[in-house]
C-alpha cells in the first residue's frame, strides 16, 4: 500500500525524520510541509509535526519573550502554518505523530500553555549535552495508548528540549512523565471518534539511530503507520 506522509519542515535536524518514517521495504512517499504550500496537505495520509524553534508565546497568550534560552528569532509563519495543519488533520481524520515542539504545538492548539524554560522553573536540565541528546527515564500511564504501543511502564528516552507543556489542554491526558514531573507525552483523553494522535517530547527518530527496535521509537513508528494504513483501507 502506497502511503504519503507529510513532515513539517524545520531547520533543526529535519534529515533524521524521512529515513526513520520510510524504513525499508515499504512504499512511503515523504512530503516536506512548508508555509506557502498548503495544497500539499491534500496528498497526505498522515502527518508528523516535528521539532524546532520555540513557538511564539503569543499563541499561548503570553507576552514574555525574554525568558532563558529564548530564540533570537521566532518563526510565526511556521507556527501559524502548523496550527492550520493540525486543524486540517483533525477535520480530515488524519493520524498525527507530534514530536518535541510538535507535542507543545498540539497542546497550545487545544488550549494548553507552556513552561517557557524548564531549568528556570526549578526542574532538571532537559537540553542536549553538547552535541548529544541527554537520556532519562519516563514513567508511562498504564491506561494510555502509549502503554499499549510500548508495552512498558518505564523506559529510557532521549532529551533535547528546554521547554515543556505546562497546563495540559483539557482534551489531552499526559501519558508519560519524567522523574522531575515534566510531561513527556500526551494523547487524547477521550479517544472516541477521534483520529490517532500521539505526542512525545523525546525524539524517536534519533532514538532509533541508537536502537532501531527500541519500544519508544520502533513501536511508535509501526503503530503510526498501521493506523494510517487502517484508515486508507476503510
Amino acid at each position: 500500500m502506497h502511503l504519503t506522509i507529510g513532515i513539517t519542515g524545520t531547520a533543526s535536524h529535519y534529515e533524521n525524520y524521512p529515513p526513520w518514517i520510510m524504513g525499508e521495504g515499504q512504499d512511503i512517499e515523504i512530503i516536506r510541509l512548508m508555509p506557502g504550500h498548503a495544497d500539499e496537505l491534500g496528498k497526505c495520509d498522515g502527518i508528523v509535526l516535528g521539532g524546532g524553534v520555540d513557538t511564539h508565546p503569543k499563541f499561548y497568550n503570553s507576552d514574555n519573550l525574554n525568558y532563558p534560552n529564548a530564540p533570537e528569532k521566532f518563526d510565526e509563519q511556521r507556527d501559524i502554518f502548523e496550527l492550520e495543519i493540525f486543524a486540517y488533520a483533525q477535520k480530515k481524520n488524519l493520524p498525527v505523530l507530534a514530536i518535541c515542539r510538535g507535542m507543545q504545538l498540539v497542546n497550545i492548539a487545544l488550549g494548553g500553555d507552556m513552561i517557557q524554560d524548564i531549568e528556570a522553573s526549578g526542574k532538571e536540565d532537559h537540553r542536549r549535552d553538547g552535541s548529544k541528546d541527554r537520556m532519562h527515564e519516563v514513567v508511562v500511564a498504564k491506561d494510555s495508548l502509549l502503554y499499549e504501543i510500548t508495552g512498558r511502564e518505564r523506559g529510557i528516552v532521549n532529551s533535547a528540549h528546554h521547554q515543556a507543556a505546562g497546563v495540559i489542554a483539557p482534551a489531552l491526558m499526559v501519558n508519560a512523565y519524567a522523574p522531575d514531573g515534566i510531561a513527556e507525552g500526551a494523547e487524547w483523553k477521550d479517544k472516541t471518534g477521534k483520529p490517532f494522535l500521539l505526542c512525545v517530547q523525546w525524539h524517536p527518530e534519533r532514538l532509533a539511530q541508537l536502537q532501531p527496535d527500541h519500544p519508544f521509537a520502533g513501536n511508535i513508528r509501526k503503530k503510526f503507520l498501521a493506523r494510517i494504513m487502517a484508515g486508507k483501507s476503510v
